[in-house]
């Protein structure tokens, strides 16, 4: 073999691995990757194909190993010097020589992934080796060559390698000269591939039955061992397959690699059409409306007039001319007495006490608060009262205080945290008010939480404010010759009372001093008010009923009332009944729920006498479960002096304030009433009345006539307001000087609520006045009596019928240890 010489020039190189080459040429020529570089991704192109070299010429005896032997992993700065002789060399630089001179095309991203890989994909002996990670995916034995006649396909292989660099060759020759002269040299590729073909006894155009022949003389020859592939697992033998170009490639990375193609080229968003495939031609789809469902079939409404307000009777002037009447001819008269949580009184404040020391704070207020030398406050500015329930003597100084400095009072809970999440709403109500100063007491005010500067910390959602104790001690006693300017008998505003909506904002209503002297005079004609009249209260004195009747009503007509607060109703429910027995009171002030109470802890009180009532006004009467609370508490109690005339309900809302109450027989009010009322169409809006035997009923009770000096109608729930039939249910409305004037710097939704101005089926305005929505539903009953069935913030529609949120309420609370559901409370969902 030593005298044989070698006809080998270079190897067979495919048409992927010229592309390559090329590539690396042209990056070179632009500067992209330096000299050493480019030679070390050359040698990593080219070491693959040595191999086969290899295994096809014998005389090559310094590149062959006669058996395979297990190879040592080498450091990573160690060379391989296998193939670096002279002839491997001088081979392969002959060979590409010709591709210096070829006018590649700019290389393109968008190569065929699978011809790249294919050549990536493998490590060159040299570099695999030089890695103990690397070297742990080589397969442990050598692959053993097999004889050329079991590849049937080499021939062509080899055939098509040989034109395609015979033709690129040319081409390549050809362009590289100006004017079209031919290289000189021939083609490097072509000589070495028929040196190959004629050592191996392989006719590059045979006959087909020579080719099996010529190729088993040397099938006794072993091929070297392949490089290993980056990326395959051990003991994964892949099969082999070929490109578009005729190139082997691993089918495992090229499988993976086109897998990663078809994800690449999906849309990253689905297409705009395919996010309404969910059923919505079928959403908005208008419901067809029942032909067999109810309809109101009677005669269109007319407007309900209240009785007038008696003009004869006389009335103070105004609630503070009132108030100092009674300061100064009956100073000793007992106007509040506040209890502890144990049912002792703990103060009396007198008609005397109440006008002295509101006028010590509105002196205080107008002349001792100076910011920067100028008055902290003016007429017309609000300020935040922050009173807890059980301090009901100092709310009531600071609210007569505030309307004696011509200041506009805004009532609010005392915030239990700096970020309670009801506070937060109340403080967005304070911050678009304005307040910039807060009255409160020193028990209170120890009870806040503090920053660590010891004032009081600023609540979230909440503006800075000024806190004022208004105890005794801290309030500056006026001159002898000092008398407030208040006039209050104008539109101007005189408190603000807060409203929670159901979705949890907070808004203010602003109640001007014409609307608070029309709520008393009317509810003291209502209720039949006289003076020194003792009243129970339950409810909360900062708002709704609790406000109208134990604050600003009682002091008109020098009432003594009882408040009680709300911790002593939790230790002991029958508090109110035993001070109505022990005061001798008139009326009571209460809730369904206390009611309730009141039956759960009456059993072994057997010296309670409810005689003295003449009037027990239920605030709540209006909701759907009051009526179970009043017949069973009835029942327990009428054996105990109770008359079945004094339970008297009552609707309000914090718009229209007073709506209807109902008025005993010695007062001018018709007999009681109740509606069995079949629920199927209560919730298609039409009355239909029942048969109390049935459990799809509900049974509802009179709220009593309209207040005096007010009108009322009931409009549709949806669209413009439309009257309603006389046997259909809808918001009701009032017109009346008693009632709320807007929603404080809302202007929008003011008209919508403030300004309603109801119309006939014709089109027609019933009245020159605007009305305001209550936010009530019900009807007009017989004897213009008011019944209510609901309320427009629990309203829930579904389809095409509505259902309340009330019925649900009531459903939960009839609910009794016996499973016992009182009838009329089902709710019909």
């Amino acid at each position: 073999m030593a005298g044989r010489e070698c006809p080998l020039e270079a190897a067979p190189l495919p048409a992927e691995v010229r592309e390559s080459l090329a590539e690396l040429e042209l990056e070179l020529s632009e500067g992209d990757i330096t000299q050493k570089g480019y030679e070390k991704k050359r040698a990593k192109l080219l070491a693959r194909y040595i191999p086969l070299i290899q295994g096809a010429d014998p005389c090559l005896p310094s590149l062959t190993t006669a058996a395979p032997k297990p190879q040592r992993s080498r450091p990573t700065n160690s060379r391989d010097e296998r193939f670096r002789s002279d002839v491997h060399t001088e081979a392969v630089q002959a060979a590409l020589a010709k591709y210096k001179e070829r006018k590649m095309p700019m290389p393109s991203k968008r190569r065929s992934v699978l011809v790249h890989s294919s050549v990536e994909t493998y490590t060159p002996p040299d570099t695999s080796s030089a890695s103990e990670d690397e070297g742990s995916l080589r397969r442990p034995g050598r692959l053993t060559s097999t004889p050329l006649q079991s590849h049937p396909s080499v021939e062509p292989w080899l055939d098509r390698v040989i034109q395609g660099s015979s033709t690129s060759s040319s081409a390549s020759s050809t362009s590289s000269h100006p004017g079209g002269r031919p290289a000189a040299a021939p083609s490097a590729t072509t000589t070495v591939l028929a040196g190959l073909a004629a050592h191996t006894h392989i006719d590059l155009h045979p006959a087909p039955p020579d080719v099996t022949t010529g190729l088993v003389e040397h099938s006794h020859y072993e091929r070297p061992q392949v490089a290993s592939v980056r990326g395959v697992p051990r003991g994964y033998s892949g099969s082999i397959l070929e490109t578009a170009d005729g190139v082997p490639v691993n089918s495992r990375v090229s499988s993976k690699i086109q897998q990663l193609l078809n994800t690449l080229k999906r849309p990253k968003r689905p297409p705009l059409k395919e996010f309404f495939v969910d059923d919505f031609e079928e959403l908005l789809e208008v419901q067809q409306p029942d032909p067999n469902q109810p309809k109101p079939e009677g005669d269109e409404m007319a407007v309900l007039r209240g009785e007038p307000l008696a003009m004869g009777t006389p009335w103070p002037p105004s609630l503070l001319g009132a108030l100092q009447c009674w300061g100064t001819t009956h100073p000793k008269a007992p106007c509040l007495t506040a209890l502890d949580t144990m049912g002792k009184a703990t103060c009396t404040l007198t008609y005397g006490k109440l006008w002295s020391r509101s006028l010590k704070l509105a002196y205080t207020l107008l002349n001792k608060l100076t910011s920067k030398n100028e008055p902290l406050l003016k007429p017309g500015d609000r300020v935040a009262l922050v009173f807890p329930n059980s301090d009901p003597v100092m709310f009531m100084v600071a609210f007569y205080g505030c309307l004696l400095a011509e200041l506009v009072p805004v009532p609010v809970e005392v915030p239990l945290t700096r970020k309670d999440a009801g506070s937060q709403q109340v403080g967005f109500l304070l911050g678009s008010c304005g307040v910039t100063l807060a009255l409160t007491t020193d028990a209170c005010q120890k009870g806040l939480p503090k920053a660590q500067t010891g004032e009081v910390a600023t609540f979230k959602g909440w503006p800075p404010l000024v806190w004022l104790v208004i105890d005794g001690k801290h309030l500056t006693k006026p001159p002898k010759d000092w008398h407030p300017l208040a006039q209050d008998t104008g539109a101007g505003t005189a408190y603000i009372e807060y409203k929670t909506s159901k979705e949890g904002s907070t808004v203010g209503v602003t109640v001007s001093h014409a609307s608070l002297l029309a709520q008393c005079q009317a509810l003291t004609q209502a209720c039949g008010y006289t003076e020194a009249e003792t009243l129970t209260n339950v409810l909360d004195f900062k708002r709704d009923a609790g406000l109208w009747h134990g604050v600003l009503t009682s002091v008109m007509n020098r009432m003594h009332v009882v408040s009680i607060p709300y911790a002593l109703m939790k230790v002991n429910p029958l508090s109110w009944i035993q001070k109505v027995c022990s005061y001798k009171a008139q009326t009571a002030l209460v809730k369904s729920r206390d009611m309730h109470w009141s039956l759960l802890a009456q059993r072994g009180q057997r010296d309670v006498s409810l005689s003295s009532l003449r009037m027990l006004i239920v605030a709540d009467g209006a909701n759907p479960w009051s009526i179970s609370s009043c017949d069973a508490f009835l029942n327990v109690f009428q054996s105990r002096g109770l008359r079945p005339e004094v339970i008297c309900p009552c609707a309000s809302s914090p718009e229209a304030l007073t709506v209807a109450i109902r008025r005993p027989p010695d007062l001018g009010g018709p007999a009681p009433r109740k509606a069995v009322l079949s629920m199927n169409g209560l919730s298609y809006g039409v009355i239909r009345v029942d048969t109390e035997e049935k459990l799809s009923v509900l049974t509802v009770q009179d709220v009593g006539q309209v207040m005096p000096g007010a009108s009322a109608c009931v409009v549709k729930v949806e669209g413009p307001p439309y009257l309603c039939k006389t046997d259909e249910v809808g918001e009701i409305c009032v017109d009346s000087i008693a009632t709320g004037t807007a929603y404080y710097g809302l202007l929008g939704i003011t008209k919508n609520v403030f300004e309603t101005v109801p119309v006939t089926e014709g089109g027609v305005p019933v009245s020159e006045r605007p009305f305001t929505r209550t936010g009530l539903l019900g009807f007009i009953g017989p004897d213009n009596l008011v019944f209510i069935v609901g309320k427009l913030d629990g309203l829930m529609v579904v389809g095409v019928r509505r259902h309340n949120a009330d019925d649900v309420v009531a459903t939960a609370l009839a609910v009794e240890p016996m499973k016992f559901v009182y009838r009329g409370s089902l709710c019909s969902l």
